[in-house]
């Protein structure tokens, strides 16, 4: 972490250190002990400070998820991989290669951080509401009920989140 009183550390202290246990709970909750978590936090610590210094971040919370989980399958298919050459000799690995090439991955990637910086660039009630469903998995009724507002608005929202995202990625994912 920066130094005490820098406006880093609270900004950090603002914007991620309140989500970074409720991330730990998620990761080891939906990967187990196949992923290190400390080791997860911290590469999207990284990455999060990186893009802050860029200005791209605009939603430090739904960032964080993203880049843990992102961060997290990486992990898992480098452990994967390395399990794969230990045991299998490369001749076996020609033949059963039924995963995803390079290509596939890289391509995966940009398209989530394409999607990642369209779901940033909505509007703040929109983006929370967007959020608040797909990545936390939260129904339209608990998030009405946790924001005040109607079912019918966060069907709205959801719908222009969508509109407004998948013509971000039109825009933004041919480069």
């Amino acid at each position: 972490m920066p130094p005490e009183f820098s406006e880093q550390a609270q900004w950090y202290a603002e914007h991620i250190e309140p989500h970074e246990a409720q991330i730990r709970h998620w990761l080891k909750s939906r990967y187990g002990s196949q992923c290190d978590v400390d080791d997860v936090v911290q590469e999207s610590l990284l990455k999060i400070f990186k893009a802050r210094e860029k200005g791209q971040l605009k939603s430090p919370k739904a960032f964080f998820f993203a880049v843990a989980r992102n961060a997290a399958v990486d992990s898992m298919r480098k452990a994967k991989v390395a399990v794969t050459d230990s045991l299998v000799d490369e001749e076996m690995l020609e033949i059963m290669d039924e995963g995803e090439s390079v290509d596939e991955v890289a391509a995966r990637n940009h398209e989530l951080e394409i999607l990642t910086q369209a779901i940033q660039a909505l509007p703040e009630r929109c983006r929370r509401v967007f959020t608040l469903s797909k990545v936390y998995g939260m129904t339209y009724n608990d998030i009405a009920r946790d924001m005040g507002i109607s079912f019918n608005t966060v069907s709205a929202q959801i719908a222009i989140g969508l509109s407004k995202c998948t013509q971000y990625m039109r825009r933004h994912g041919r480069d």
